[in-house]
């Protein structure tokens, strides 16, 4: 289990967690080897024993170990220990795309585009590569604090040479490209349409496709057109507009062939956004042969539709509830297969005759025909409506569509099996979600007949507020000001060689600029002019004196003095500094220093004692002879165990202690105490 403070390898320092994902967290370590910050991506331990799971681990960082660009993370190393399996990534301070989304509501069109190059500049360094990313999103985009943009989490991606079809589309199903959701292969052009779906959030604030489940929104990745971009935004320019209508074509071939083709029409929009020359036209060659597929390729096509879709809400989705909505593609015995196109010949046979009759009908009838319209398939997230006996006579009642998605309000109607025209309006709304039917005309109950028609009114979220001019105003009158217009406030400072100081430069959002009611606004206030710096002389050495005169012709003061001992600074010198010496420091500020008073006296603690008391009878005894000193609490040998006899009598001897208060010394004789002695220490200088 990964802990604050542990150390990985002997190397990675863990100093905090920075995210989790669906199969690993994400650590903020320190690479104690190399003294830098980096990102280590833990495999969850629930997964950590599935070699499944750690097999993919593992090819996320052998498909992006390779890749050295500025517009891709970067992976520093790929190990284990005790059961952990780690990728060590470049550390990036900064926020997901997805959160500056939600931050900013929609973004600029010049900003858009410039993360679009950045986020293609780094998928073109992969795609040379032969890797595929298959999970672009903006939760895998990463805006560094000084505005990089970079690639990360290749959790999925493979290198193209395999030529394989993945078994498991691991992407969010709000950005997953259509060939991904049928779980067929996917190559550079998949990525170029997540991308694209990327590039419509970013414009507009929201996805092309929602509903209440991954299936519906993979059916309308499959089966349904994108609401054009101008229809959110009037201003988005036709190159622009054009740029994400071909990157997400769904077909494949309708779309850009290279990333580099789409780099170089991103770079054209920047300069001419309402420029003709985005072509959107289709490679493939209408005359060519007759293409013949074997039974057992058949059988291999049809054996891979059989994939997962998985959303980022780890939802696992059997494709056949998709095949449902769509078509039958489990396998068929030949003979079986050749009755059934038999059967679909006949089929269609009896289909044209009913159409004929029916446009017969309808013509002798006139505008009062009874026959239903065309059946139409509602989407997924639709209300459904039962509407086999609506005629232009009965008519059918207008259900009530408020806070319902635009675009399930206009699958509502469309599967009302009436000629019924939609007209779109937008109104700020207060309560209403933006993006959401605030009302309808007519109103909800109405009956509806063939030839009406029907205004949907889309919330544009809450009516914006002009950011008053506060510049030149105090601060209390500033945010008095702001607040009264409904707005929160927040404060910043900068220099100003014309403001005073602490009045009002401007604001953040500036004047007049439109904001959404309780958007902070930082109000800028002056701290005057710019403060002048000046470089810090080197004092070390110097004396006093001296040191107070370089101080003061570099426009600094001297500060506080201290003193202290020091065995290699002559007495007087300069030790130290509060400032180093090279620093920058404004102008005017004081710079302590510490002198030497030179090196500093010692002391010990000396006694002599003479012992007289003699352990031995005459001259034959000898034996070892050894004296402890017991002073304030602390024992020490004081005498060397040695060999003694009757004439090392009387014995002096001269003793270091612990201070000056008196101790005793105790006599020992092979072992034994003998006797104990007093003895007195005098303080001397060493």
């Amino acid at each position: 289990m990964i802990k604050i403070g542990m150390l990985i390898s002997g190397r990675y320092e863990i100093i905090e967690k920075a995210g989790t994902g669906g199969m690993a967290d994400v650590y903020k370590a320190k690479d104690n080897r190399l003294n830098r910050y980096v990102a280590i991506k833990v495999l969850k331990q629930e997964y950590s024993l599935d070699t499944k799971f750690v097999t993919k681990f593992r090819a996320e960082a052998q498909s992006v170990a390779g890749l050295t660009h500025p517009n891709i993370v970067a992976v520093y190393d790929v190990g284990d220990e005790d059961g952990l399996y780690y990728i060590v990534m470049e550390f990036v301070e900064g926020i997901t795309l997805k959160k500056y989304i939600e931050h900013k509501g929609k973004l600029e069109i010049k900003e858009s585009l410039g993360i679009a190059i950045q986020i293609a500049q780094g998928l073109l360094a992969a795609h040379d590569n032969h890797i595929i990313h298959r999970d672009i999103k903006p939760q895998n985009i990463i805006i560094s604090r000084e505005g990089k943009v970079k690639v990360t989490d290749f959790g999925i991606a493979k290198a193209t040479s395999s030529n394989t079809i993945t078994s498991n589309v691991m992407g969010s199903v709000h950005y997953i490209s259509p060939e991904q959701a049928r779980g067929g292969f996917s190559d550079e052009k998949s990525d170029i349409y997540s991308l694209g779906i990327t590039m419509y959030e970013m414009l507009c604030g929201t996805v092309p496709f929602t509903g209440d489940s991954t299936v519906s929104v993979a059916l309308a990745h499959i089966q349904e057109e994108a609401p054009p971009l101008s229809s959110f935004e009037k201003n988005i320019p036709k190159s622009i507009e054009m740029i994400v209508s071909k990157c997400i074509q769904k077909k494949p071939e309708l779309r850009y062939l290279s990333v580099s083709d789409l780099i170089n029409d991103l770079k054209k929009a920047v300069t001419d956004p309402d420029g003709d020359f985005v072509k959107i036209v289709s490679t493939l060659d209408s005359d060519g042969p007759t293409i013949h597929i074997s039974d057992e390729d058949l059988k291999d096509i049809k054996n891979r539709s059989k994939a997962v879709i998985v959303s980022d809400a780890e939802e696992n989705l059997d494709l056949s509830d998709i095949e449902k909505e769509s078509e039958n593609d489990s396998e068929i015995d030949p003979k079986l297969e050749k009755a059934v196109v038999v059967g679909s010949i006949v089929a269609g046979v009896i289909l044209a005759m009913i159409v004929i009759f029916i446009i017969i009908k309808f013509v002798t009838a006139g505008s009062g025909t009874d026959e239903p319209s065309a059946s139409a398939t509602p989407a997924a997230s639709a209300p459904a409506v039962d509407n086999s006996d609506n005629d232009s006579t009965s008519g059918v009642i207008l259900d009530d569509l408020s806070d319902m998605d635009k675009q399930e309000a206009m699958s509502y109607i469309n599967s009302l099996n009436m000629d019924i025209s939609i007209d779109i309006e937008e109104s700020y709304s207060d309560d209403i979600e933006k993006g959401k039917v605030v009302k309808t005309n007519p109103d909800e109950g109405t009956t509806l007949r063939n030839g009406d028609s029907v205004t949907l009114v889309i919330s544009s979220g809450p009516e914006p507020v002009k950011v008053p001019d506060v510049s030149g105003k105090s601060l209390d009158e500033a945010k008095q000001i702001l607040e009264d217009a409904g707005l929160t406030t927040g404060i910043s400072y900068e220099n100003s060689d014309t403001v005073e100081v602490e009045k009002v430069i401007g604001t953040s959002p500036k004047e007049d600029e439109e904001v959404a009611d309780g958007t902070k606004v930082t109000i800028i206030l002056s701290k005057g002019k710019k403060t002048e710096y000046v470089k810090v002389p080197q004092l070390a050495g110097m004396t006093q004196k001296k040191a107070k005169k370089a101080l003061e012709k570099a426009g600094l003061a001297i500060g506080d003095v201290k003193q202290e001992y020091s065995n290699s600074v002559a007495s007087g010198n300069v030790i130290s500094q509060t400032q180093a010496s090279g620093s920058e420091v404004e102008k005017g500020t004081s710079v302590g220093i510490t002198v030497s008073i030179g090196p500093e006296i010692t002391y010990k603690y000396e006694g002599l004692i003479t012992i007289s008391d003699n352990p031995f009878t005459d001259e034959t005894q000898s034996g070892v002879i050894k004296l402890v000193l017991t002073q304030d609490g602390s024992t020490k040998v004081v005498g060397n165990e040695e060999m003694m006899n009757y004439y090392s009598f009387p014995l002096q001897v001269k003793v270091e202690g612990f201070s000056e208060s008196e101790g005793e010394i105790v006599m020992y004789v092979d072992g034994i105490k003998y006797n104990t002695y007093n003895i007195s220490f005098s303080k001397v200088a060493q």
